[in-house]
């Protein structure tokens, strides 16, 4: 059974949270309202997933504290946005964020994400990524200088299901070397400094298939 810390500020948050969360057969093993307070129990307890709401007015804080405090490095961490903040979305993944969805996700769509950030993926709403097209027209229309080839495609896609080189070449029967070739020319023409980052930009892009 996957094991979830909630982090919400109010109590009435956290209640839902945790009733959406049983809903789905998740076992809350505890939740706080600050995240500096999940870090000291993330450190004694054995979590899968650190689920945390965040506000327009304390994304960023979070995204400094989440880089700051290495848990997505220790823990899959799914973050709840308001719908009126699309924009954070590329910058959560980019922080090693695995799951971005809207604030009135319903228990199906909650459980699916936490099921896939616990297994490896990445996950964003539709939702968002249609907000995001919507706010900046010019990131949506605006075509990649040099287009991925349908192998680097295929590649990018393995990457944002959280593969590494070895599985990547193993799965499409390439040697580790062409593998790693791949993986540099895809984060060329994104533009993008990480395979992290690489994977928001092909999310925010509709390169990654969810």
């Amino acid at each position: 059974m996957t094991r979830v810390f909630i982090v919400a500020e109010s109590a009435r948050s956290r209640e839902r949270l945790e009733d959406l969360l049983d809903a789905r057969r998740i076992e809350v093993v505890g939740s706080t309202s600050n995240l500096e307070n999940a870090a000291e129990a993330l450190a004694q307890e054995d979590v899968d997933v650190l689920l945390v709401e965040a506000s327009n007015e304390s994304v960023e804080e979070l995204l400094e504290m989440l880089s700051a405090t290495g848990a997505t490095r220790e823990t899959a961490v799914v973050v709840l946005l308001d719908q009126s903040a699309p924009v954070w979305a590329g910058q959560a993944m980019q922080a090693g964020v695995r799951g971005v969805l809207s604030s009135d996700a319903d228990a199906g769509q909650l459980g699916l994400a936490i099921e896939a950030a616990a297994g490896g993926l990445f996950v964003l709403h539709p939702d968002e990524v249609r907000a995001e097209r919507s706010s900046s027209p010019r990131a949506a229309t605006l075509e990649l200088s040099e287009p991925l080839t349908a192998r680097e495609r295929q590649v990018l896609q393995m990457l944002g299901g959280g593969l590494g080189n070895k599985e990547i070449a193993s799965r499409l029967k390439i040697s580790g070397h062409t593998a790693k070739f791949h993986v540099a020319s895809i984060l060329g023409k994104l533009g993008a400094s990480s395979r992290t980052e690489a994977v928001a930009i092909g999310l925010r892009r509709g390169l990654i298939l969810l």
